[in-house]
């Protein structure tokens, strides 16, 4: 995209990112999970759109991230340890100072991106040699495998679940702090992936999508590329649910891996944007949030049938989502420069031979 075009959005979404809670303070929370759509659609497109690899278990990262966070947020400072602290069901309410909660929490998100990484390299190995609908269906049975296993596990709650650390601070501040850092996740994210596409590694991703067994011959190194990106996604869900967890206040299977809801809605989120463009994905979450937040709003009850309208009508008559059209009907203004000669050359062989 060029330059003329990135400026104005740069713009836009900064000024939506600065001054939306300071003129919409009711909706602070509401706009902080907007962030959090961008963050998913656009570490989802990192693989499904560039590369072609549908995951439909991202997820997995976000509610493993909310655990991993939980525990080093207790264990670093309760004696007793996670195990006490979940056994008694939230009866035991330990008190951590302003210094504790704080580097417990960072330092929470910190661990809980470095492990989805881990664990993303992991199962990679696997995984990946699952191709087209069979690795989406896998992704979902890693994420619905995850979710079940975690409620069997009494350490980190079980079914009950934990109680996250009282925030130390006014109700206004805490929605804020969060906030802050959903936004920051979303700038971080979008500053990698848009200096990543736009190297080598763009090539080869797009090399991966269109044909990999081809990529492969060519001598690219389609499992390295492939393990980045979804390590990449693994990172920010990880983080993200850890900041999720803490805004939410509590977290159990249901909050950890929502799979029927933000698990489908990043998927929808980038195909209504655009998939495989830097900006769709982006585009496409501002959108759907919105419409998701006024469906829930204003037409409760029938919220289901209007987000399911808008997938139907995207997937059978607007594949190319609002960034794929836009590129076709102004190419122009993204860069795209058009080769016209071959269709004059043949225009003018046509004539003659009439």
């Amino acid at each position: 995209m060029t330059t003329n075009i990135n400026l104005p959005i740069y713009a836009t979404l900064a000024v939506i990112g600065i001054l939306g809670p300071i003129f919409f303070p009711a909706y602070t929370l509401s706009i902080a999970f907007l962030w959090v759509m961008v963050i998913m659609a656009s570490t989802w497109d990192a693989l499904g759109g560039q590369m072609g690899y549908n995951s439909l278990g991202n997820i997995t990262f976000f509610g493993i991230g909310m655990y991993v966070s939980a525990i080093v947020q207790v264990s670093f400072f309760y004696e007793g340890g996670v195990g006490e602290y979940t056994s008694a069901m939230g009866s035991i309410k330990p008190e951590f100072t302003d210094a504790e909660y704080f580097i417990g929490l960072f330092l929470g998100i910190l661990a809980a991106g470095i492990v989805g990484l881990v664990i993303s390299i992991l199962f990679s190995s696997f995984m990946f040699g699952l191709r087209g609908p069979y690795f989406a269906i896998g992704s979902l049975g890693l994420a619905i495998a995850a979710a079940e296993i975690t409620i069997t596990i009494d350490y980190v709650g079980g079914p009950s679940g934990i109680l996250m650390p009282l925030f130390p601070g006014d109700i206004e501040f805490r929605s804020t702090f969060f906030y802050s850092i959903c936004f920051l996740l979303a700038i971080a994210s979008h500053i990698l992936l848009r200096w990543l596409f736009s190297t080598q590694f763009g090539l080869a991703a797009n090399a991966i999508r269109d044909d990999e067994d081809k990529a492969e011959a060519m001598g690219i190194q389609t499992l390295s590329y492939k393990r980045i990106s979804w390590g990449i996604a693994a990172f920010f869900m990880g983080c993200t649910g850890a900041v999720v967890g803490n805004m939410i206040g509590f977290i159990d299977k249901e909050v950890a891996y929502p799979i029927p809801t933000f698990g489908i809605f990043m998927v929808a989120a980038a195909l209504l944007g655009g998939k495989g463009t830097l900006w769709g994905p982006v585009l496409g979450a501002i959108i759907f949030h919105i419409i998701k937040d006024a469906a829930w709003t204003l037409l409760l009850g029938f919220q289901w049938i209007v987000l399911g309208i808008i997938l139907i009508v995207n997937i059978v008559y607007f594949q190319q989502g609002i960034m794929g059209w836009l590129q076709v009907k102004f190419p122009e203004r993204f860069g795209i420069v058009i080769d016209t000669s071959t269709t004059l050359v043949d225009s003018q062989r046509g004539d003659d031979a009439r």
